[in-house]
């Protein structure tokens, strides 16, 4: 069985794996009118990583869905690209299926599942993921095809990045999983707090993916506030003693929004609140697989102090076996 240790000592072949998968889709973005990315959980969370990092790279407009629903927009000019790691996602078949209707263009990542079936079936390109691992834990597929996707669309290499970062890991991985043990051992003390991220708008997506693992793997409560929006109204929150372990993570790439960073630093820490910032050198492709990697062995070392086991996700799957004995009723069709 793939544990979640066993994957992130492996992470970087999940790279090198789509590295060597990859085909050309063929498309270019002057062929379509905007680009929609669904997926929910562990598979979606790749979109809106790839959406940011291509916020200034794409001369068309992409929107990122984590629903049964299509944009009403969505027409025959519209490229739906579609992650659902086993294949079985209903949200995800939804949008499959809104998708046929509206005469989009389609791209699928799949394991398996209905969405490969799907795929093979309207001879729509597929991008194959090795099976056998819990879907959080696949990000290196998913957010590695996109980025090959998306740079394709928009004319951008970006083969060499995921080279490149291949090689960071290689080199690096047991200087990043000691980091990870320092951010617990900051954090240890105060464990059971829930977590507050504050972030940049570039950094604001793999906040997101560290709350998400911080619920599954560490059963613990997470939230996301984004500067400068956050300012204008979150920060009247901030008076005395928080129980709230607060992680700041953001890039140089804004001034005026390190400056709210560094206010907001010395505000907490005037009452002793615990602030971490994550003040990260560069934003790049390596440097977001990186921080990503760190921070999801954090949500490993927290999730072992409580004594879960992350492979575990009852509620979840109670969740789901209440959701099969209930019909589902298209809202598009009404």
């Amino acid at each position: 069985m793939i544990t979640h240790q066993s994957s992130l000592n492996d992470f970087p072949s999940q790279i090198k794996y789509v590295l060597k998968e990859y085909k050309p889709h063929g498309y270019s973005s002057d062929m379509f009118s905007n680009i929609v990315m669904g997926g929910l959980g562990g598979s979606g969370i790749g979109s809106q990583i790839a959406k940011t990092w291509f916020f200034d790279k794409l001369n068309i407009p992409v929107e990122t869905v984590s629903d049964y629903n299509l944009p009403h927009f969505a027409n025959e000019k519209t490229l739906v690209i579609l992650n659902s790691y086993s294949g079985n996602t209903e949200e995800t078949l939804s949008l499959f299926e809104e998708a046929q209707k509206k005469a989009c263009k389609i791209i699928c990542l799949a394991s398996g599942g209905k969405l490969a079936e799907l795929a093979k079936e309207h001879t729509l390109p597929l991008y194959p993921i090795e099976t056998g691992f819990q879907p959080r834990m696949t990000i290196g597929y998913g957010l590695s095809y996109l980025f090959m996707i998306l740079g394709e669309l928009a004319g951008e290499e970006v083969r060499a990045e995921l080279e490149k970062t291949v090689e960071v890991f290689e080199n690096n991985q047991e200087d990043q999983i000691k980091s990870a043990e320092d951010l617990f051992l900051y954090f240890k003390s105060s464990f059971k707090n829930k977590f507050v991220i504050v972030a940049d708008k570039y950094f604001a997506p793999v906040a997101i993916r560290f709350c998400q693992q911080l619920n599954e793997n560490s059963k613990l409560e997470g939230f996301v506030n984004v500067l400068p929006e956050a300012n204008h109204n979150v920060i009247e929150s901030y008076y005395g003693k928080l129980q709230t372990n607060f992680i700041f993570l953001y890039c140089d790439l804004n001034e005026r929004v390190h400056a709210r960073f560094d206010f907001l630093t010395s505000h907490l820490e005037m009452d002793n609140n615990k602030v971490l910032n994550m003040l990260i050198p560069e934003y790049s492709i390596p440097v977001i697989f990186d921080v990503i990697y760190r921070l999801d062995w954090l949500s490993i070392f927290l999730g072992a102090e409580h004594g879960y086991d992350p492979m575990q996700i009852k509620n979840i799957i109670e969740l789901k076996d209440y959701l099969s004995n209930i019909e589902y009723i298209d809202e598009s069709d009404l």
